[in-house]
């Protein structure tokens, strides 16, 4: 049997490649997916080979996270519950993906993972792996074995002489990408205090920001934001730039209750500084260029998108019909916004477009050019029909 491993090169993923040739008699391909995480990269391909990988796969998959996955949510305006910018969700639909078409390169019977029972990371995974390939074994070592404690951890690691980082007692659970990062566990699951400054790790506090604002330009071409303060960026260094520039202006964080997929409520810390300012100056570049019932419509679709993907349905039939809409959309939505971030805050203060619907001689109270003010009688006549109707009836008392 051949098993093809999602591999961080971590504690848990460094036992699972161990465990699974022990369990299954089985040759295991490491796959580990650069997606810009803040753990150090550089020595997991030496570390799965000494633990026994057949192969190693070391992708730098950034580029198409942001640009195939992240940038069609911002296109979309999807945030889970009007606050979550979904970095983990919309970075395990890829990783299924890779883990699939590798397991066809290296003609594997099965996939693994390293998501708990208790996460929703274990349904975006198993749920991606199937809909791509239904015939895949999908195993999750952390929910068949028994190393349940760190003691039987370190004992297992002993045992079989495996090449394994330090054993670290953080009382916090990270998962980190470009795109954002969240932390979870330990102090944070007493919901009654405010989040230690250590759980942060790309923003500074509001009250640490600088005392000076900062005006930040974002240049946007058919939904897709391509420059800063007019110089042009490729996705990957425009991402790291917007994190740099708004996690030093406090810029990013949130603290919510967290409604997960299997059921129970949970709080996380976020970090998503590139994000949050991304959002807002794309939400009023649309609002700047689309005619209000499809700027007000297209807000119901982005709740429903956001929802599919923390729902583990990346790879449904709706997610891909829902993305014709946005892509449609998208065609106007071409102009730059100016942000300013100050002290945990990003605020619009300028927006422009070729395509802007914002007609001053119609919007301006000193313009008396284009706006008839006397058929204004006659639209509110008619406008307030059923409520005058209603009225009449003693309906309305």
């Amino acid at each position: 049997m051949k098993i093809v491993l999602a591999y961080s090169g971590g504690l848990d993923t460094s036992l699972a490649l161990a465990w699974l040739q022990r369990t299954y008699d089985a040759e295991v391909v490491a796959f580990c997916a650069n997606i810009g995480q803040v753990e150090d990269l550089g020595d997991v391909e030496a570390r799965a080979k000494a633990n026994g990988a057949t192969s190693v796969h070391v992708e730098d998959l950034r580029r198409p996270f942001l640009e195939e996955f992240a940038f069609r949510a911002l296109r979309a305006d999807a945030v889970f519950e009007t606050r979550y910018h979904m970095a983990a969700s919309l970075s395990r639909p890829l990783i299924a993906k890779r883990l699939v078409e590798i397991a066809t390169e290296e003609g594997a019977q099965a996939v693994a993972h390293g998501a708990t029972g208790k996460g929703n990371d274990q349904i975006r995974f198993y749920s991606g792996i199937v809909s791509l390939n239904p015939e895949l074994k999908v195993i999750a070592p952390v929910m068949e074995w028994d190393l349940i404690t760190r003691a039987k951890q370190i004992a297992f690691a002993e045992e079989h002489d495996l090449s394994v980082p330090s054993f670290k007692t953080s009382p916090y659970s990270r998962d980190t990408n470009i795109w954002g990062t969240s932390v979870e566990c330990g102090p944070l699951d007493d919901i009654s205090l405010a989040p230690p400054e250590e759980v942060y790790t790309i923003t500074r506090s509001a009250e640490s920001a600088p005392d000076e604002p900062r005006l930040v330009r974002i240049g946007f071409e058919t939904g897709t934001p391509v420059t800063i303060d007019g110089v042009r960026y490729d996705a990957v260094s425009l991402v790291e730039r917007l994190n740099e520039l708004a996690g030093t202006h406090g810029i990013g964080r949130i603290d919510i209750m967290e409604n997960r997929l299997v059921g129970i409520k949970v709080r996380g810390v976020y970090e998503a500084p590139a994000a949050a300012v991304l959002y807002e100056a794309h939400r009023e570049l649309e609002n700047l260029v689309l005619e209000r019932d499809l700027f007000q419509y297209k807000a119901l679709l982005s709740k429903k998108y956001a929802e599919l993907v923390y729902d583990a349905k990346w790879f449904s039939a709706l997610r891909v019909s829902l993305d014709s809409f946005f892509d449609d959309v998208r065609e106007r939505v071409t102009g730059e916004v100016t942000v300013k971030l100050y002290k945990g805050s990003a605020t619009v203060v300028s927006r422009q477009s070729e395509n802007s619907l914002y007609h001053l001689d119609f919007a301006s109270y000193e313009s008396e050019a284009a706006f008839d003010h006397t058929a204004g009688t006659g639209f509110s006549y008619i406008w307030s029909m059923p409520g005058r109707v209603s009225g009449l009836r003693g309906a309305n008392r």
